[in-house]
């Protein structure tokens, strides 16, 4: 990343700072404080070189910001950890030791490779466990589950190749015709996400993070899955609720501690705003998260009122498979809304058909909410 690795630098010394400086109490909200601070300046940078200066993509750039991102993972939830009393300094890096070596297990943990090149997330207990080598026995050799892992990332990758051959503009269609280029550009970018969370975890594996850690003797506290792709869960379900729990699950757990379990109000609401700042608050992910989080509030209430219709197996069928439509199809819409970057684009998504799954979703929630609130009165 040549210089661009300043970006990671600079804040990973600030918070090895503040994790020694700095008591339990307040250790999470200036680890926050400066590290949200740190990313948004970088964003807004972006958003400038982008958008004021018309300069051309940079790659190096968008690969440092992306693991700024995960990086900003590792910091707010060693933070937590440290909050919450799961992480003492004395216990785990040694009040004892001279001042540079007891920054060292820090800042191995924070600029890790494998973890900042795409995830998952690996708590810092996980990570001294392997480190320290308490986990000796594996079931399965790394290598091999590496193997496996990178045979299904190839796989994922030339269904890419062969969805993209036929992937054309929302530009060049009218008309309902628009939906099904909607969803093969959103199956595309799934497709993208799907394969780079498989090769994370491939690499994940040949470093012996592998899953069958969480089996390990002594290491139970510290493990958990390191997995975030659920294809087939994503791919089959016909709720947006589920859908959003496994998208992205390490993500996803960490924006529910983080946020959703310390929201005093409106958690959801609150949880989908800031995954549009984390993510650098483009316009498309501004509108398609916040977006996202209606659908997930219809969702949570329109599947107990139609479940409560579906008495018979032929109407229950029916309920799920259009259901299942419906959740693809709102799925495809907020995709492609999220990848979005100017304004003109998320235009030309909004005033096309494909609108209409959230807004009948929409439509549904209010009329939920409406008869929800003539009931109580």
């Amino acid at each position: 990343m040549g210089w661009y690795a300043l970006l990671l630098f600079i804040p990973t010394f600030c918070s090895v700072a503040i994790f020694h400086s700095v008591g339990p109490l307040q250790v999470h909200t200036w680890a926050f404080v400066l590290q949200m601070s740190w990313q948004t300046l970088c964003h807004l940078g972006l958003h400038y070189r982008e958008h004021y200066l018309q300069g051309a993509p940079c790659v190096r750039l968008t690969i440092a910001l992306s693991s700024l991102m995960l990086q900003t993972q590792k910091v707010t939830s060693l933070a937590l950890d440290i909050h919450e009393g799961k992480v003492t300094t004395a216990a785990e890096w040694g009040d004892g030791r001279e001042p540079r070596l007891r920054a060292l297990p820090l800042c191995s943990y924070l600029l890790f490779f494998p973890a900042l090149l795409g995830g998952p997330l690996c708590s810092f207990r996980r990570f001294q466990v392997q480190i320290q080598g308490s986990c000796a026995s594996r079931p399965a050799p790394p290598w091999r589950a590496a193997g496996q892992k990178c045979l299904r990332a190839l796989a994922l990758h030339l269904l890419r190749t062969a969805v993209r051959s036929c992937v054309a503009p929302l530009t060049d269609c009218t008309g309902f015709g628009c939906v099904y280029v909607m969803w093969r550009s959103a199956l595309l970018v799934k497709l993208a996400y799907y394969s780079q969370w498989v090769l994370d975890e491939a690499l994940l594996s040949a470093a012996g993070f592998g899953l069958e850690l969480g089996h390990a003797p002594g290491a139970e506290a510290a493990c958990g899955d390191l997995s975030d792709a659920d294809i087939w869960t994503l791919e089959t379900t016909n709720r947006i609720a589920l859908f959003t729990r496994t998208w992205n699950k390490s993500t996803s757990r960490w924006l529910r501690r983080l946020v959703f379990q310390r929201s005093p109000a409106q958690p959801l609401l609150a949880t989908f705003a800031f995954s549009a700042w984390w993510h650098g608050l483009h316009p498309g992910q501004v509108f398609g998260f916040l977006c996202w989080a209606a659908m997930v509030e219809a969702d949570y209430r329109i599947h107990p009122f139609l479940r409560s219709l579906a008495k018979s197996w032929h109407t229950k069928v029916l309920y799920q498979a259009l259901t299942w439509v419906q959740t693809q199809l709102i799925i495809a819409y907020i995709t492609a809304a999220v990848e979005m970057r100017s304004f003109s684009a998320l235009w030309l998504l909004g005033a096309s058909y494909n609108s209409f799954f959230p807004l009948l979703y929409g439509v549904s929630l209010l009329w939920l909410v409406t008869r929800a609130k003539e009931k109580c009165v």
